[in-house]
């Protein structure tokens, strides 16, 4: 199966614009939007559903801490009562305002922090699980593919929630097939390395970690950065490389 592209998206807030949305969206399948908790607003939110709808791509919930200030990366000791009702809150919002455009959500993606704490402390997963299980509406769960993503599926099945799992092309990988945290050297990927990475996911379903171990993943979506004209460019040779 050819992996998809997915990319966070409406990311702009008031007079801040961040990222190159209008040129992204016509080269990627999914886009995580964001639900204004970390970014985003009400007007942003309308016109990045309207051109996801332009371009027929897939449209998934991008949910965060309430961090504006620090654009969700800070993880926030929340309750898991506190996830599922700020889960719902965000969801809700995007939900209603792609029913207004005529389209629907197909899935959430936790963004920066909340996603960490999801693919490291289970209490979190077992929140984001209850929030998606509870709303009415199926919807999948975007996580990071590792090399234990069996058993977040095992956990999912027993809710009713299919996931799918996500590469990064520009992050290198840990041995445990986790992301290297930004502030090791080595942890963002210059453009060879990175269509390098992308070409073995697609032709061998592996990657190979910063120590040199070769680790297999099971990967549904590869997500991509699109807040430089770099980034838009490496995209399109990306687009390449998994359609051959």
């Amino acid at each position: 199966m050819t992996m998809k592209l997915n990319c966070d998206l409406g990311e702009s807030f008031g007079a801040w614009t961040m990222g190159l949305d209008d040129e992204v969206m016509p080269h990627i399948d999914q886009a995580n939007i964001a639900c204004g908790f970390h970014a985003g607003d009400a007007l942003v939110m309308q016109k990045t559903l309207a051109l996801a709808k332009q371009y027929k791509v897939s449209i998934g919930a991008h949910p965060s801490y309430p961090d504006l200030v620090g654009f969700g990366r800070r993880s926030i000791n929340c309750t898991s009562e506190e996830i599922i009702a700020l889960i719902h809150y965000q969801v809700a919002a995007l939900d209603g305002m792609a029913n207004v455009q005529g389209i629907s959500l197909d899935y959430v993606k936790p963004h920066g922090a909340l996603y960490n704490d999801m693919m490291r402390k289970p209490e979190v997963f077992d929140a984001i699980l209850t929030a998606i299980s509870q709303y009415p509406k199926k919807l999948a769960l975007m996580l990071q593919a590792t090399a234990d993503i069996d058993d977040y599926k095992a956990q999912a099945k027993k809710v009713g929630i299919t996931i799918y799992s996500e590469a990064f092309a520009d992050r290198c990988y840990d041995d445990e097939g986790r992301l290297l945290a930004r502030s090791q050297q080595g942890a963002v990927l210059n453009k060879e390395a990175m269509l390098n990475q992308v070409k073995q996911l697609s032709t061998q379903g592996s990657i190979t970690t910063i120590s040199g171990k070769v680790l297999k993943l099971s990967v549904d979506s590869l997500c991509v950065h699109g807040d430089n004209i770099a980034g838009v460019q490496a995209m399109r040779e990306i687009k390449d490389l998994l359609s051959k």
